[in-house]
């Protein structure tokens, strides 16, 4: 049944992608456009494009719909096991399943095997049933794409890395996975490769990412160094032993497991897009809308989360690694819910929100409340999978149409899509009894019982992200379905959303509301020990969990009184008197541009780092290779060649006197020669 789960999506995946090559070779039977003589690409760059920037020509792939059907059909089964290995494992014994014998080589030993335990199951679930309803919205979402078939082959591709890296048994399998998301992100925000803004996106993503996963292979290196072996088991077997070690870089002896741990976290940085390495989230945008549900709730931005979850028997014995995750958590929470204040792109505003909900999970790993964590994870999937879809429905109904300021009103065309993104919002602001509220409001419990030194600015940080969070996100509701439309002649043609659309966000409102209560005592609770046994770790010392049950009342609350205060002020700023935020920008326009830039982290990003690298590149190209290589090296060599041989051909002027003369000159020469020789002697 394991292996069911995970290959399901990989078996869809190849299908679609023989459907896609098939469509492929029948649109272009010569072999490409480029084999057609009147298919250029300057004449395909000259012709009107749809709003995905497609040729509107271009037809569907023969089996497009088969394509569709088969793929989001394998994933409800795997969806459907999953939750039963949910309450198997939960509820009973882990299993672990040995595929085959992957690397036999010196010292390097492991086997490529699937390991299933709660934090994995938890993990399945929300994976298989994400991915299945993002599958099923995408068919009426892309029905007017030519190229469904290639979508949906990457849509289960993306699904089957992510299983592979929560079903790891190792850190080389993880990483086979970590690296599978990341192709498959690249290959799903450019997916609309017609549009330069697609492809830029894209590349951003890809190449912020191989900075954390750089850090993150040499963790991975550093364990194996220090440890001989990358199986999780025998990690977790060593770990205590390597307190006190150290290791040795450039002469600075660093503490081997805190260094560990902080190499491997930076992975989680790039991958969870973290502070410092965030700024390729907004700009994934670009990529068709049910990528950024897929993406930002389930699969590659919750996998740096996972990533430290597995590897807490490393990051209880590294208390100085847990304070950098609890600071870099806290400082992404705030930074994020401030910059989605003022954002006007519907996707953007909700994908930092994904930025700041991330951060709130990284807190709860920082201060040792994994559970607590991997609680907010679960939850978050479900109505932050809702709001991205749901934007999707707007998205349609306003023909394409993204920047809130050109909305309004809509709550009355689409009733469904606006009590489904209502719903979706309560659940992230953490309104009482929904999913959020249990969550996220633990994680803030969390973060003031902590014991590490910054767990105190984290539970600040968190506390002022929820107030911001509140207003941002009332903030896109009001402007969106209330107050008069903007844009009159979309209003008037918006229409709600298909039913393979609705459906799928009918599932999610449902588990955002419902994922909550049932699961707190078994993520938050007296249940935790039961429920996850070994699949987390929890050192002695570490009484977060307990410490929760016991602070004072009014912290309790307080996070819901951030809730109220955020909806209050975005209720007098955008339904009340609208015309004072713009008064306010006027006046803190400073502020507002800060905010507006992102604190300007792209253009600082540029000017230290991409700047002088193209200006490198440019003097390595220019000088380097161009004046000095070739200059002196094969054009220079050959430029001296052809001015002698051009030279000597000079002299076969094909008149015989010019050769007697020669001849006479020679031998003159050697007679000299002769004489001076044997006058020597």
């Amino acid at each position: 049944m394991y292996q069911t789960i995970v290959f399901l999506p990989l078996l869809g995946a190849l299908l679609a992608a023989l459907i896609s090559l098939t469509g492929a070779r029948a649109r272009h039977p010569g072999g490409g456009p480029a084999a057609h003589p009147h298919a250029t690409p300057s004449a395909a760059h000259d012709q009107p494009t749809d709003s995905h920037g497609e040729p509107p020509h271009a037809q569907a792939a023969l089996g497009s719909r088969f394509a569709e059907l088969i793929t989001t059909g394998l994933l409800f089964f795997s969806m459907i096991l999953s939750w039963i290995v949910l309450v198997q494992v939960g509820f009973g014994r882990d299993a672990h399943v040995s595929l085959t014998t992957w690397v036999l080589s010196g010292d390097l030993k492991f086997a490529w095997a699937l390991r299933i335990d709660t934090l994995t199951a938890v993990m399945l679930v929300v994976v298989t049933t994400i991915s299945a309803l993002v599958h099923l919205y995408s068919i009426g979402y892309m029905a007017e794409d030519p190229y469904q078939p290639r979508f949906f082959s990457y849509l289960s591709l993306f699904t089957f890395a992510m299983l592979m890296l929560v079903t790891a048994d190792n850190l080389v399998q993880l990483f086979f996975g970590w690296e599978g998301v990341g192709l498959m992100s690249y290959l799903l925000i450019g997916f609309w490769y017609h549009k330069p803004e697609a492809n830029a996106a894209a590349i951003k993503a890809f190449i912020v990412n191989r900075v954390g996963d750089f850090g993150f292979s040499l963790g991975i290196f550093a364990v194996f160094m220090m440890t001989g072996a990358v199986d999780f088991d025998t990690v977790f077997a060593q770990a205590p032993g390597l307190a006190g070690k150290t290791i040795n870089i450039l002469g600075i002896h660093a503490d081997a497991l805190t260094l560990i741990c902080l190499l491997l976290f930076t992975g989680a940085m790039g991958k969870s897009a973290q502070f410092l390495l965030h700024t390729w989230l907004p700009d994934a945008m670009e990529g068709p809308t049910p990528v950024s549900a897929l993406i930002h709730a389930a699969t590659m931005v919750t996998a740096g989360v996972f990533m430290v979850a597995r590897l807490s028997p490393l990051f209880e014995l590294a208390p100085n690694a847990q304070t950098f995750v609890t600071t870099i958590g806290a400082t992404t929470a705030l930074f994020a819910a401030t910059v989605g204040l003022v954002q006007n792109d519907i996707k953007r505003i909700v994908a930092y929100s994904t930025c700041s909900q991330l951060g709130y999970m990284f807190v709860a790993m920082g201060v040792g409340a994994y559970s607590v964590g991997m609680f907010h994870l679960f939850t978050h999937a479900f109505f932050k999978a809702l709001l991205f879809l749901g934007s999707g429905s707007v998205i349609t109904a306003m023909h394409h149409e993204q920047d809130i300021r050109h909305m309004g009103g809509l709550k009355d065309r689409i009733p469904l899509t606006y009590w489904a993104m209502v719903i979706g919002t309560l659940a992230l602001t953490g309104f009482p009894l929904t999913a959020g509220y249990f969550s996220k409001d633990a994680i803030i419990e969390a973060a003031y019982a902590g014991a590490n030194p910054m767990a105190i600015y984290a539970f600040l940080c968190t506390v002022a992200a929820a107030a911001l969070t509140s207003f941002y996100s009332w903030r896109l509701i009001f402007k969106t379905f209330h107050g008069a439309p903007h844009d009159h002649h979309h209003y008037e043609q918006a229409r709600e959303s298909p039913m393979t659309m609705l459906v799928p966000l009918a599932v999610l409102a449902a588990g955002s509301l419902l994922a909550g209560y049932p699961f707190k005592e078994l993520f938050a609770g007296h249940g935790v020990a039961e429920f996850f046994r070994q699949s987390l770790k929890f050192a002695d010392g570490n009484h977060v969990l307990e410490d929760m049950e016991r602070i004072p009342y009014l912290i309790g609350i307080l996070p819901t009184l951030m809730m109220v205060i955020g909806f209050a002020v975005a209720w007098q700023f955008y339904i009340r008197r609208p015309a004072l935020p713009v008064e306010l920008a006027r006046q803190h326009e400073t502020l507002y541009k800060f905010l507006l830039n992102k604190w300007y982290f792209d253009e600082i990003y540029d000017i230290i780092l991409v700047q002088p690298l193209i200006r490198l590149g440019r003097l390595l190209w220019k000088g380097g290779d161009g004046w000095l290589i070739d200059g002196f090296g094969p054009d220079g060599v050959s430029a001296r060649v052809l001015d002698v041989t051009r030279n000597v051909v000079r002299l076969q002027t094909g008149y015989l006197y010019h050769y007697a003369f020669a001849m006479l000159i020679g031998v003159a020469a050697l007679i000299t020669w002769f004489m001076f020789a044997g006058g020597m002697h």
